[in-house]
């Protein structure tokens, strides 16, 4: 479906956190309208509900039944809760549960089927999800890698000029050595400096790689991981052609500012990268699942319960999450272009000294 303006879905995510209130907040502003066409993905009497408790005049919404009367002017509205829905604040139900994996499976769906261009997903309970998801649910990063198709799926965090990959996302502390591969890391590497270039738009990125252990291991007192995991995959990736460096141990890394001299970090485990993200971007950073064909982006924090309904929520990271995704859609669209001449031009110069 040929669109002037990007279509950009939105899943309302937990119904009782702040999700409604922090899409409510960023689609009442009438610019977005000049650079996208947003469908929430959720419940017009949700959105009403909201829309009254924050005493919000200017958000406007369509039904949308017919996708032939989508609407570019306004938020337009897919619902996926058919029952007149039970809002608790604050407060965890599995009936939110269900309905925020109702909102992320119609998006999809509706992405596959050419409707909608890239997904924007606010906030949800992963508990209260995975009680409602068949196959199990450990977070959105694995459930669109699944259900996307995708062989090698790369969580990043990122903020203006700081951006931060993982190599494990949704596992125990206890299970982490264990999950690693020189094998493992070097994908990681390679899909990072992959979406450095095609989603990012940097050619010849430099990539930090971290260390799992305390001073990176101390040659082997502290740990064997470095020496015969991480090196060997960085090693072999600089060999491909990669500017892969490291490993560094964290906290001399953020704490020096040596972050600041790299395109991009690779964070072992979960805290170790959003930890100090998010003590260095709170409320301007995005959540991105590189490698797949979906562009997907996040605001990267929670469901906040604890200030749900009171009207406090920041839609600043949203915002951020929505322009990200409308940049990475750009970026893709650029970067298969260059692709595409280059081999243009490598066939014309291969049917040139044929015909020589």
């Amino acid at each position: 479906m040929e669109h002037s303006k990007p279509v950009i879905g939105f899943t309302i995510g937990d119904i009782n956190g702040v999700g409604p209130e922090i899409l409510i907040k960023l689609l009442s502003d009438d610019r977005i309208y000049q650079f996208c066409t947003p469908v929430v993905y959720g419940s017009t009497r949700v959105l009403s509900y909201y829309k009254k408790l924050m005493n919000n005049n200017k958000f406007r919404y369509n039904a949308l039944n017919d996708w032939t009367k989508l609407m570019d002017k306004q938020t337009n509205v897919v619902s996926v809760i058919k029952e007149d829905p039970i809002i608790e604040l604050g407060k965890e139900s599995e009936q939110a549960g269900i309905y925020a994996l109702n909102a992320i499976d119609k998006a999809i769906e509706d992405w596959k089927n050419g409707k909608i261009d890239a997904i924007v997903t606010a906030p949800i309970n992963k508990n209260t999800v995975a009680k409602a998801a068949k196959g199990g649910f450990s977070g959105h990063t694995e459930y669109f890698e699944k259900h996307c198709g995708a062989k090698n799926s790369l969580m990043i965090l990122f903020a203006e000029d700081l951006r931060i990959g993982l190599v494990t996302n949704h596992i125990p502390i206890s299970k982490i050595s264990e999950s690693l591969t020189k094998d493992l890391v070097q994908s990681k590497i390679e899909q990072l400096n992959l979406s450095l270039k095609s989603d990012f738009g940097l050619h010849q990125a430099r990539i930090a790689v971290l260390a799992l252990n305390p001073h990176a291991g101390d040659k082997g007192l502290i740990g064997n991981e470095e020496l015969e995991i991480l090196i060997p995959a960085i090693n072999q990736s600089y060999r491909n052609g990669i500017l892969a460096f490291g490993p560094y141990p964290s906290d001399g890394f953020f704490g020096s500012g040596n972050f600041k001299k790299f395109d991009a970090v690779l964070a072992i485990y979960h805290d170790q990268g959003l930890a100090p993200f998010k003590a260095l971007t709170f409320d301007d950073g995005v959540n991105f699942t590189s490698g797949l064909d979906l562009v997907r982006t996040s605001p990267d924090h929670g469901t906040a319960y604890d200030i749900a309904g009171k009207d406090q929520a920041s839609e600043r990271s949203l915002r951020q999450a929505l322009f990200a995704a409308l940049d990475i859609l750009e970026n893709r669209k650029e970067y298969k272009e260059m692709k595409s001449n280059v081999l243009k031009k490598s066939h014309k110069k291969q049917k040139a000294r044929f015909n020589d």
